[in-house]
């Protein structure tokens, strides 16, 4: 049976590129699942690649029919924003290796769902500053930016990625992004064994 690869850690600690980068590497095979969310479509964003963007009664339907996994709601600044994970043709081969991005607690749901053994955790880390930096720098290319619900995020992951939340999550191997190429070379290497990627 194949594995599934959870990216996960702080905003703006480089999940996007190391995601891309490892999804692109055909020395590891990986096939993206890609979440869902009803926030709203940000700049260079497209449906079906970074997300399937839905709204609150998509995903009350998707709910109703028993296919959500798990999922998260947020209450940001602009309403309540939902991220989530569907039963979807995405997963249909069991042998294959997925990749995907998460939190610590869609990781903990989907090894309810799917079983421990099949999930890999892939914890990224970060400097804050450097972290809160990029973050800014990405919110001013936005045409709309909104500051006020990155801030939001960046504090809620204070919480949301505690040292207690992740040692309770069996998080035992972390990913330091100062240098994206050997952060890369490191994880690549750890999936090789981990996953058999």
């Amino acid at each position: 049976m194949g594995s599934i690869i959870c990216l996960m850690g702080r905003s703006a600690t480089g999940k996007d590129t190391i995601f891309k980068r490892l999804l692109e590497d055909p020395r590891l095979g990986l096939c993206k699942i890609i979440p869902y969310t009803t926030r709203p479509i940000r700049e260079g964003e497209r449906n079906g690649v970074e997300y399937f963007f839905t709204d609150e009664d998509g995903f009350l339907a998707l709910r109703s029919e028993g296919r959500i996994i798990e999922d998260r709601a947020y209450h940001t600044v602009h309403g309540l924003w939902r991220y989530f994970t569907v039963d979807d043709a995405q997963l249909q081969e069991e042998e294959k290796n997925y990749i995907m991005i998460g939190t610590l607690e869609a990781y903990r749901k989907l090894q309810a769902y799917f079983g421990p053994r099949r999930l890999v955790p892939v914890m990224i880390e970060l400097e804050d500053g450097v972290r809160l930096q990029r973050a800014l720098d990405r919110e001013r290319t936005q045409e709309a930016p909104r500051y006020e619900e990155m801030c939001r995020r960046y504090l809620a992951d204070c919480q949301d990625f505690s040292e207690e939340k992740i040692r309770a999550a069996g998080i035992c191997r972390r990913f330091r992004n100062d240098d994206l190429e050997q952060c890369l070379e490191e994880i690549r290497m750890y999936l090789t064994e981990a996953a058999g990627a």
